[in-house]
This record gives C-alpha cells, structure tokens and sequence, in this order.
C-alpha cells in the first residue's frame, strides 16, 4: 500500500526539503513559509529546520521507530472508541424502533377467541390490507352475541361506523421484537413520530458541536487528557440517558452524550497518526474502518440478546469504563508536547517508544538541547484556519466540492442505515447484514482506488447508492425480499463511498492544511448525518419522498465529484502554491509524472 495513502508525499526520516519554483519571491514572509512554501531566492529556500542545525519531528520518530509495538499498542487501545462509536451512532436503529401499534381498546370482553374479529370491528384496515395504527372507528362494528353476548347496532352506530378518530386510550405494542423502546415508553407515535426522529437529530447536531469544541481544546490542553474527558462525559451522559424519567431528558442527555462521544472523532485519530511514520499511516486508516464494521455487527448481537431499551443503553455504555482504564496506558502526542514547550515529558514518551520498538537511543541522542530546537522549529509554525481554504481560487474550488460530496455520503449513509423499516428481514437480521457487507465493500474500494483511481471510484459508489435509492421506488412494497437486497446493496454502495471519501480527500489538500481540510469536510458530513433522520418524516407528504431525497442528493454528490482531480499516482501537494500550480500548469504536471514513471 506504500505510495497510495493519505500523507504519503514526502518520504520518511526527511527533515526538511528544498523548491526551486518558477517565480521566486525574497525574503519570504512567515505566512508564505507556513503555507505557500513556494517562495525561494537565487539558491533556493530550504523549508524545515536543517540549517539551524536541528531535526524535524518526523526524523526523531525515525530514531526512536515510528512503526513497531509502541504504535501497534497504540492502535489497539485506539480501537475500543472506534468499536464504541457504531455502538452510539447506530444505536436508534434497536433504541428508537417503532414495533407494530394500534389504538388501546377498552371493554375487551375475557371470552374473546379471535383478536382479529375485535380488532375489525374496532379498528379500520389500511389500503395495504393492515390494520391502522394511529386510527379507531367512533362507533366501532357489533360482533354476533354468541361471541361478545352484545346487541346488533343501531341505525346511528351504522352511520357513525364510517368516521375514524385518533386513538384517545393510548396504544397497544406488539411486543414479539423489542419488549420496550422509547417510542412505546413515551408513545412517540402517530402524530408524535417526529420526535422519536428528532432525537436522532438531536445527537448528531451534538456530534457536530462537540467536534469542533473538542478539536480546539485538544490543541490546547492535549490529546490525552481531552480523551479522558471524552471517556467520563460520555459515561456519565450515557448513564444519565438511562436514568431518563422522561424524554425531554432523554433528549438533552442523548444529545450532551453526541457531543461527548464526538472527543472520539477529532482526537482518536491525531493520537495514532502522530506516533506513525509516513509510510504505515494509511495501515492505520484501514484497521480503523475495520474496527468501525467490527462495532456496527457487534450492534446486531447485542441489540438481538438486549431487548429492553435501557438495558441497551447501559450495555453499550459500561465499555467506557474500559477506555477510562486503558487511558493510563495511552500516550501523550510527543509532537503536541513539543508544540507546547514540554521538553522534558516529550523526551520520556520518545525513550519510551524507542525502548519497546527495540531502538537503541540513549538521552544523549534525545538531549533536551537537540529537543529544545525541534520545540522551537514546531512553534514557529503557523497553524492553519478554515479560512486559508477559501484564499485561493483552485483550493477554494476543492474544499467546495468536498464540502458538497461530504454531505451527500453522510446523508444517503444514515439515510439507509438508520431506517430498516419495511424489509423482509428482522431489523436483527439486517443490521447484521450491514455489518457484514462492509467489509468486502471496503477491500473493493482498495482494489479500485488502486487501479481504477479515487475520483471514478467516489462517483461510481454514489451513483450506485442513488440507483439502489430510485430502484426501491419501482419494487413493490409487498415484494420484501427484493427490497431487502437493494437495502443491502445501497449499503455496500454508502460503505463505500465513505470509505472513499476519506481517502480522496486528504489526498487533495496540501500537507500544511491536510487536517484543516479534513476537519471542515467531515464537519459538513456530520450536518448531513443529523438532516437524515428528519428527511424520513417526508413520507407523509408523499411516500416516495425520503427515497428521492436520499438518492437525489447522493446523485448531486456524485456529478459534484466528477469537479475533482484525479490523485492517483500523482505527487501528493505540499504547500497552497502545489494545489494552485496543478490547476496551472497541467501539460507541465503531466510531463513531470511521465518522467516519473
């Protein structure tokens, strides 16, 4: 997989790297040092720290190992919150279940036998032959005396028959699937089912938030210590959800509980990525979305043993505890350390790493001094913001295009994952479907983002979505098993966009604003995630609504794709310059990759 991920532009051990770039401008300024990186005098300007005599980071995780059982540790503490998310993100799936209703009848005589016959007489049939769930007659049907001992109806009983009346008594749940959710613990049905959505929503909005607070304080108080944060937040919300008396609390907490949860989105990642060498980091992407499936099947088993949704809710709430145990073995980002002036601790987390991965360093190679100048080359780095994605003209078109595709994948992925409703399966069945489809869906991205490239890979998944979503118009409802298999495939087809998305992305930014771009994209994912749940409400305008809003935006994220460049086998940008010359000069880049090749 070398040459082919995320990061994989400049070459391991390398602690600085000189341009010589076609317009040349002297002396640099700080910004264009930090960013542009292009800017160079008659013999050129040498970017890193090697003429002051000191190391880049990257150089001293090569001394110490930057891929060995130090990082592999590191990766397996870090797969407990990638397994926890799909618990949490996947979760309304079993929690918010809306089982088969109908309206509570009073007066239901003992000697009843057939529950059919009463529900006629008392409850009118659907165009789809079902009974309603949200509707009784105002005079219900007089059933023989041999069964209810009653008399036949009047003359106003006939003429009232045909008038139906919302359920005044409450509902009846079959209770065969799930014994309880929160749609029949607060009856958030009927004319309430928009609530029972609205929590979802709710959640993801707070994932939303909770990225960018928690991006920020992770920068400044450390990775560690804001993962710990994470961990207690997210355990005691979880418990609190629990605890809920009713569901204006179960929402404030669920949605606390998304914001909490999101430490794990922004903070999981830089901690195994910045103990990586270039070389293994697009390893670690992968083992990481393996993970991901690894929780979304672990969902169908223990959303098939746990019935009772609270119960549920603890279930995959106690494994936090785990986390907040394994923090004592997680270690601090020595490059974050060394941002902050830390010296001392960021030499004892290296000679740690270099002790387990079998390096022989002693504090002499790792003194404070040679330390001290590697702080002091971080620091003078300036830290990018959203808004040096929107300076340039080409960066601009980028973040865009990426902005758009990112809702567009989140928004037909939790469009189909959260609504298993109307499938031949049981809602158990199916979500360990998905489960299981995810994998080979992602090994055959990998094969085609190898051989095929990123952008035709990223269109053809989406448009494969939004066929599954404009198939599933045509299926008849009755016909399940064909509607269950165009569930599965859509799956496949989301899995694998996302699974593209992350790649083909930070592969289009430059170095120095790789994350930046990450961030923003996937913040604009996670809006679409939260619209998801809502756009399900739309079948009562019309039914068929929800399926072309899904497709109908997973197909504007493809033609928005199809905007983007191609990145295979070409040489990962380094700088804003790299992105804006790309756009210049294509011949010019074509000619370097044929030299190259």
């Amino acid at each position: 997989m070398s040459g082919e991920g995320p990061g994989l532009g400049q070459p391991p051990g390398v602690g600085f790297w000189c341009r010589l770039p076609s317009s040349a401008h002297w002396p640099p300024t700080p910004e264009s040092k930090d960013l542009y990186g292009e800017q160079a005098g008659p013999a050129g300007y040498c970017r890193g720290t090697a003429e002051l005599g000191s190391m880049h980071f990257e150089e001293l995780l090569d001394q110490v190992g930057g891929f060995g059982p130090f990082q592999l540790r590191n990766l397996v503490l870090m797969a407990l919150p990638r397994i926890l998310l799909p618990l949490h993100f996947l979760l309304p799936v079993f929690l918010a279940a809306v089982p088969s209703h109908h309206c509570a009848l009073s007066g239901v005589p003992a000697n009843i036998s057939h529950q059919d016959l009463w529900l006629e007489a008392h409850v009118p049939r659907e165009p789809d032959g079902t009974f309603s769930s949200c509707l009784r007659f105002a005079h219900p049907w007089a059933l023989p005396n041999s069964t209810l001992g009653r008399a036949p109806q009047s003359l106003g009983e006939l003429e009232g028959r045909a008038s139906a009346v919302p359920c005044s008594e409450g509902w009846e749940y079959d209770s065969s699937e799930f014994s309880s959710t929160i749609a029949t613990e607060w009856n958030l049905v009927c004319e309430h089912k928009g609530l029972n959505k609205v929590t979802s929503t709710l959640f993801f909005i707070g994932v939303l938030v909770g990225a960018v607070i928690f991006g920020y304080l992770s920068d400044r108080f450390g990775r560690r210590r804001l993962l710990l944060v994470a961990y207690v937040s997210s355990l005691v919300l979880g418990l609190a959800s629990v605890a809920s008396v009713n569901y204006i609390m179960f929402a404030i907490t669920r949605t606390f509980t998304g914001l909490a949860l999101a430490g794990f989105t922004v903070i999981v990642l830089p901690l195994e990525l910045e103990w990586l060498d270039v070389e293994h980091r697009t390893v670690a992407g992968v083992l990481s979305t393996i993970f991901w499936s690894g929780g979304v099947t672990l969902l169908a088993l223990v959303g098939y043993l746990i019935r009772d949704w609270r119960w549920l809710l603890l279930a995959v709430t106690l494994p936090l505890v785990l986390g907040i145990i394994s923090i004592w073995w997680v270690p601090e980002s020595a490059r974050w350390l060394l941002t902050q002036g830390r010296v001392q601790e960021a030499q004892s987390y290296l000679l740690h790493c270099a002790r387990l991965n079998g390096r022989s360093v002693g504090e002499d190679s790792l003194s404070m001094e040679a330390l001290s100048k590697v702080a002091a080359a971080e620091r003078v780095v300036r830290r990018p913001s959203y808004l040096d994605l929107f300076r340039t003209p080409r960066l601009r078109h980028i973040s865009l295009c990426c902005m758009m595709v990112w809702f567009g994948v989140n928004f037909s992925y939790y469009g189909l994952t959260l609504d298993l409703s109307g499938l031949g399966l049981t809602v158990y069945q199916t979500q360990l479907l998905f489960g299981a489809v995810e994998v080979p869906s992602k090994l055959v991205v990998y094969l085609l983002v190898r051989y095929v490239g990123r952008r035709p890979t990223e269109v053809g998944m989406l448009v494969g979505a939004a066929l599954t979503f404009g198939v599933r118009l045509l299926v008849p409802s009755e016909t399940k098993s064909w509607r269950t298999a165009l569930t599965v495939i859509g799956k496949a087809f989301s899995e694998a966009s996302f699974t593209t998305a992350y790649l083909f992305t930070s592969e289009l930014y430059p170095t120095v604003l790789r994350q930046t771009g990450l961030g923003l994209s996937s913040l604009v994912g996670r809006l679409g995630g939260s619209l998801a749940p809502l756009a399900a409400l739309l079948d009562g305008v019309w039914l068929s609504l929800p399926n072309i809003a899904y497709g109908g935006i997973a197909l504007l994220a493809a033609c928005t794709a199809l905007l983007l460049p191609e990145t295979r086998r070409a040489q990962l940008p380094e700088t804003i310059q790299d992105v804006e010359r790309m756009s210049a000069l294509p011949s010019v880049q074509e000619e370097e990759m044929q030299a190259q090749n």
